[in-house]
C-alpha cells in the first residue's frame, strides 16, 4: 500500500464527530494532485477518490503541453489587455498617416489636373486668338479681292488660299464667293467645349502635345496660305499701278509731242450730265500699304479717265479698218494730173470703193457735201482748233451739225473730185492749218502699245 493509503487508514482513530468532516476534505486535496507512482512500465498514476488512473507518457505530456499552452495564452492575453491602449494608439497613428498620405496624393493629383486644365485653357485661348486673327486677316483679304475684282486693269485671277490636305479634320473650309480665299468655320464656344469635357480626366501629355502641335501646324499652314494670297494681291496691285503710271506718262507725252495744250484740250471736253455733292477722298489713319497703294491707283485712274475723255478729241486713230497702206504721204509731191511739184495736205489711204470711213475722234460735223478737188467731203470739228477732213467719198452718211463719236461711219470710200482711183484723202488740221496726219497716227500706235 502506498503512503497516501496509509494516511487514509489513520482517519478512524479521530473522534467520531470529526471523522466524517476530515474524511470529506482530504479526498478533495488528493483529487487535485497527480502523484506519479513508480511502475514497471513507466506509466503515470493519478489517485482520485480512492481510484487510481494510469496515463501513458504520451498522454501525460500532451496534458502538460496543453496546460503550458493555456498558460502562455493566458499570459499573452493579460499582456494584450495590459498594453492594448498603446497598440491601438499606434494603429490609429498609422491609419492617420496613411490617410494623410492618401489625401496628399489626391491633392497633388488635383493640382496636376488643375495645371493641365489651365494649360489647356491657355492653349485654347491662344488658339482662339490666332484663329481670330486669321479670320480678320481673311476678311481683309476678301475685301481686297473685291476691290481688285472691280478693277478692269487686273488680268487673271488671284490664287485661292486653300489649306493642305489633311486639315479638314481640324478646320473645314468652304469656298468663298469671291473665289480667292477661304472662309473658315470658327470652333465652338470654349465654355461649351469645356463643359462637355470630363473634368477629372486629363488627356495624356503626349496626346495633348501632339494635338496642340496639330493645331499649330494647321494655323501655320493657313497663315502661310494667306501670306501667299496677300503677296500675290500686292504683286497684282503693283503691276496695275505700274501699268497705269506708264500709260499716264505716254498719254501726257503724246499731248506734248503733238504740240497741244492739255489745259485747252480739257477745257474743250463736253461735260456730261453728271453731278453730286463733293466728297473729298482721304485715307484713314490706320491705312496699310495695300490701302495706300489702292488709293494711289484710284486717284491715277480718275486722272486717266479724265485724260481719256480729253484724248477722245485728238484724232490719233485710223480712219479705215485693216492694214494701212499709203499711196501718197503728206508734203511736197508730183501732182498726179499736172506732173509738177505740189503740196499734198493729207494722207491717201488705198481702199476699195464702198469701204466705210470712220471718224477718228469725237466732234461735230461742220461740212458734209461737195468741196472742189475733195469731191464729196466731210469735215469734223474736234474742238480746241483740231479738225479732220475725209475726201473723195462716194457717199456721205452724216449731216452738218451732227455730233459724231469715235469710230462712227461718216461716209464710204470713192473716187470723187480730183482723184485717179478709189482711195481716202485724210487730213488733220490745227487752227485751220494742215499738219502731217502720221504724227497723230504714230501717237495712236504709241498709246495702243501699252
Amino acid at each position: 500500500m502506498s503512503k497516501s493509503s496509509a494516511q487514509y487508514s489513520q482517519y478512524p482513530q479521530h473522534h467520531a464527530h470529526d471523522h466524517g468532516r476530515a474524511f470529506q476534505r482530504r479526498p478533495a486535496v488528493a483529487a487535485a494532485v497527480a502523484i506519479p507512482l513508480p511502475a514497471t512500465d513507466d506509466a503515470y498514476t493519478i489517485v482520485h477518490a480512492g481510484k487510481q488512473v494510469r496515463f501513458g507518457p504520451v498522454v501525460f505530456w500532451i496534458v502538460v503541453g496543453t496546460v503550458v499552452l493555456l498558460g502562455l495564452w493566458s499570459a499573452a492575453t493579460a499582456t494584450y489587455f495590459a498594453f492594448r491602449d498603446d497598440v491601438l494608439t499606434r494603429l490609429i497613428a498609422r491609419q492617420a498617416e496613411m490617410q494623410y498620405a492618401y489625401e496628399d496624393r489626391i491633392a497633388e493629383l488635383r493640382a496636376k489636373v488643375d495645371r493641365t486644365t489651365s494649360r489647356q485653357l491657355l492653349d485654347q485661348e491662344q488658339f482662339d486668338q490666332k484663329l481670330d486673327q486669321i479670320m480678320k486677316r481673311q476678311t481683309a483679304l476678301e475685301s481686297r479681292a473685291t476691290a481688285l475684282g472691280a478693277m478692269p486693269d487686273v488680268t487673271g485671277s488671284i490664287p485661292r488660299a486653300t489649306p493642305q490636305r489633311g486639315d479638314a479634320s481640324q478646320i473645314t473650309p468652304k469656298p468663298s464667293p469671291i473665289s480667292d480665299t477661304v472662309i473658315f468655320v470658327a470652333p465652338p464656344d470654349r465654355e461649351a467645349r469645356l463643359e462637355s469635357r470630363a473634368p477629372a480626366v486629363a488627356a495624356p501629355p503626349t496626346y495633348q502635345f501632339a494635338k496642340h502641335q496639330g493645331f499649330d501646324n494647321v494655323l501655320v499652314r493657313l497663315t502661310t496660305s494667306l501670306d501667299q494670297v496677300e503677296r500675290r494681291q500686292m504683286a497684282a496691285l503693283s503691276a496695275v499701278e505700274e501699268s497705269m503710271d506708264s500709260r499716264m506718262r505716254r498719254m501726257r507725252g503724246v499731248v506734248s509731242d503733238l504740240g497741244l495744250s492739255l489745259a485747252n484740250l480739257e477745257a474743250a471736253v463736253p461735260r456730261n450730265a453728271m453731278g453730286g455733292p463733293f466728297v473729298p477722298v482721304k485715307l484713314t489713319a490706320n491705312a496699310g500699304p495695300f490701302e495706300k497703294q489702292l488709293f494711289r491707283i484710284n486717284v491715277t485712274r480718275a486722272e486717266m479717265d479724265r485724260l481719256n475723255r480729253t484724248l477722245a478729241l485728238v484724232p490719233y486713230r485710223k480712219p479705215v479698218i485693216g492694214e494701212v497702206e499709203f499711196t501718197s504721204g503728206f508734203g511736197v509731191r508730183s501732182d498726179p494730173f499736172l506732173g509738177r511739184p505740189a503740196m499734198h495736205t493729207g494722207l491717201d489711204f488705198r481702199a476699195t470703193t464702198g469701204d466705210p470711213v470712220r471718224v477718228t475722234a469725237n466732234g461735230k460735223v461742220v461740212s458734209a457735201g461737195w468741196s472742189g478737188g475733195y469731191g464729196r467731203m466731210v469735215e469734223v470739228d474736234h474742238g480746241n482748233g483740231l479738225s479732220t477732213r475725209y475726201g473723195h467719198l462716194s457717199e456721205i452718211n452724216v449731216r452738218v451739225g451732227e455730233t459724231v463719236k469715235i469710230g462712227q461711219v461718216v461716209g464710204l470710200v470713192g473716187s470723187t473730185g480730183r482723184s485717179t482711183g478709189p482711195h481716202l484723202h485724210y487730213e488733220t488740221r490745227i487752227e485751220g492749218e494742215a499738219v502731217d496726219p502720221q504724227k497723230f497716227l504714230r501717237a495712236g500706235v504709241r498709246l495702243s502699245a501699252g
